[in-house]
């Protein structure tokens, strides 16, 4: 044990064996004292003693390295340990993405248990990774855990949202992969050289990588775990492991005080609305969900891509002084029994809109936002309301007489490109964040022509007119819509839109996307079991977005994007039924989208009175 910083000691390099043998490595921070204190636990794949991004506050945006981070804690009086995870770093073992995270936290937990310096409470928190790290240790039985902070992370189901969706696969494991794959291989020349030349532009259209015939080829922990995800499309036993399937183990959880972060531009914005209502539902504990306007981990910054919240959007200042202070203040109340909840409201909600439409001086685009309380979600007072898709490309509150049909072309060559979207890990494909919905904000493909995406001819837009006053959107966003194709499978892309109104700055308007889903059509029956559409037959299928919160302002639109993909967010679709695996010659679908009374394809939305 050595003195570290003023008021901390560090134990460095603490081996910690797991049930097989493997052994874990592991730094432990200790105030001054004899203890035994309070014990925090952060599992990391990221290195214990290098920087996240996420360890940032308003007043120092500097992200500050992890041993300093465990240093405040540890003169806040907290013993901290912070952990590589399996096959990361100093620690021994395979590195199999999420599946070891379980067994090793609940291994981690007993020896810390066990230790003089521990006085038995011990609380779990981490960011992205470490909060899965979490999830899957709570399910293992962490009886030993007394309070948690669950940050963007934490599966409630990974085939459902972070891994797949609807169906399809996120390309941003891919990009994951890579960049870590090269960090691990760093000291291995031939591996290195490999893995440095892949440009990965030239592999994502390559669906899906084979083990051995890879761009992750030379790390072939990396690329087994990517085979994996990728080759199991249906919802099999595989996604049931604990670790991806908190939903189906609620009841394995401990009773004990839990918060969950999460942001509308994040890829866990489903998982941590999904995981607060099944813990609430089972839990007497306090359980407290924060969703902000931010990208992932950016819970300090105004700002999502290309569009300001004000001054309001940060988490500092607003629900706390910063993150740490939060995180501090929580541990303290349900570690030492000290102070107050510092989240008085289960449920913390930033609602976007109300701001001047214009662009700031730096150029984004001033949409504004407020925070709400509230003790349910979707909040009380919000009711769910359907908008029914017309013919002419409308949304209206009721459905049209006569039957009507609006058609695109999805070709697999040429698919819909992303811009913007709940993202993590994209770069260098794509961007995380809300956007004008062009072609010259994705970075991928490359020098996209500056043209809307709702002028291609393989993108349908159904809008309501300007609105007379605002419409407040806050919860969950469903489709249900009527389709048929002209191939065996073809995907469903949806985008709810907040349309702005042309300004000096936007002469064309600006159309802001705000939430996404997809569906891969051969699962519209349920995602145990593949079944080929029949060309032509008209069934009527349900797409699940993501949830949002947005004041449509008066003389905005809200507005409903459909297409045949979202390219490179998730994979393309061949559209000919094969499974994911076997190769096939791509086909051009013709996708027909039904409406009128008999077929009434709509949205739904839960809509809140506007303050």
């Amino acid at each position: 044990m050595t003195p570290f910083a003023p008021g901390v000691r560090r134990i460095e390099n603490v081996r910690i064996a797991m049930r097989d043998g493997v052994e874990l490595e592991a730094d432990v921070y200790l105030p001054e004292g004899n203890g035994p204190f309070p014990t925090l636990l952060e599992r990391t794949p990221y290195g214990r003693r290098l920087t996240n991004h996420a360890d940032a506050t308003l007043a120092d945006p500097r992200p500050r390295p992890k041993p300093e981070m465990a240093a405040t804690f540890a003169r806040a009086g907290f013993a901290f340990v912070i952990q590589d995870c399996r096959g990361r770093y100093g620690s021994g073992g395979t590195f199999t993405k999420y599946l070891n995270e379980g067994a090793d936290g609940v291994d981690t937990l007993a020896w810390i248990a066990a230790q003089p310096w521990c006085a038995g409470r011990i609380g779990t928190l981490g960011f992205s990774y470490g909060a899965h790290a979490q999830t899957a240790l709570a399910i293992e039985g962490a009886d030993r855990v007394a309070a948690m902070f669950i940050d963007s992370g934490g599966f409630s189901s990974a085939y459902h949202g972070g891994i797949r969706q609807g169906g399809a696969y996120e390309l941003k494991q891919l990009t994951w992969a890579l960049k870590h794959a090269r960090l691990a291989y760093a000291a291995d020349p031939v591996a290195s050289a490999a893995l440095a030349a892949v440009d990965i532009r030239d592999w994502v259209r390559v669906a899906p990588w084979r083990k051995g015939c890879s761009p992750l080829a030379a790390a072939p922990d990396y690329e087994t775990f990517i085979a994996d995800q990728w080759a199991n499309e249906t919802f099999s036993d595989f996604w049931r492991a604990p670790a991806l399937y908190a939903r189906g183990h609620y009841d394995r959880f401990p009773d004990v005080p839990v918060v969950l972060v999460s942001s509308w531009y994040d890829p866990y914005a489903a998982t941590a609305a999904e995981n607060w209502l099944g813990l609430t539902a089972r839990k007497r504990s306090p359980i407290r969900l924060i969703l902000g306007p931010w990208t992932h981990g950016q819970r300090s910054a105004t700002f999502a891509g290309d569009v300001d919240f004000g001054p309001d959007a940060t988490l500092d200042g607003n629900l706390a002084p910063d993150n740490t202070a939060l995180r501090l203040a929580w541990f303290r109340r349900h570690l030492y029994g000290a102070g107050e909840d510092p989240l008085p409201h289960p449920v913390n909600i930033f609602v976007m809109g109300g701001g001047s439409g214009r662009r700031r001086p730096d150029g984004r685009l001033d949409h504004g936002g407020r925070w709400i309380g509230c003790d349910a979600w979707p909040p009380r007072d919000a009711v769910e309301t359907p908008f029914f898709l017309t013919g002419a490309g409308g949304l209206a509150p009721a459905t049209e007489a006569g039957a009507a049909a609006r058609t695109f072309r999805a070709d697999p060559s040429d698919p819909v490109p992303t811009v913007g979207g709940a993202i993590a890990s994209g770069l260098p494909l794509m961007q995380a964040g809300a956007f004008d919905q062009r072609a010259s904000k994705a970075l991928f493909p490359e020098g996209g022509a500056d043209v809307p995406l709702a002028a291609r001819d393989d993108y349908l837009v159904f809008e309501t007119p300007p609105l007379d006053a605002p419409l407040e959107v806050v919860g969950p966003v469903e489709a249900d819509i009527w389709v048929s194709t002209s191939t065996p499978d073809a995907d469903l892309a949806l985008k709810l839109v907040d349309v702005h109104p042309p300004t000096a700055d936007d002469p064309d308007g600006f159309a802001m996307n705000l939430c996404h889903g997809i569906l891969r059509l051969r699962f519209r029956d349920g995602f145990e079991q593949a079944r080929a559409m029949t060309p032509g037959e008209i069934v009527c299928v349900t797409v699940r977005l993501f949830p949002t919160a947005n004041r449509f302002a008066a003389g905005h639109r809200l507005r409903l994007d459909i297409a045949g993909s979202n390219f490179p967010h998730f994979d393309v679709n061949p559209n000919t039924g094969a499974p994911a695996g076997e190769p096939s010659d791509p086909r051009v679908a013709e996708t027909t989208i039904h409406t009128g009374a008999d077929r009434p394809s709509r949205l739904r939305v839960f809509v809140r009175p506007a303050a």
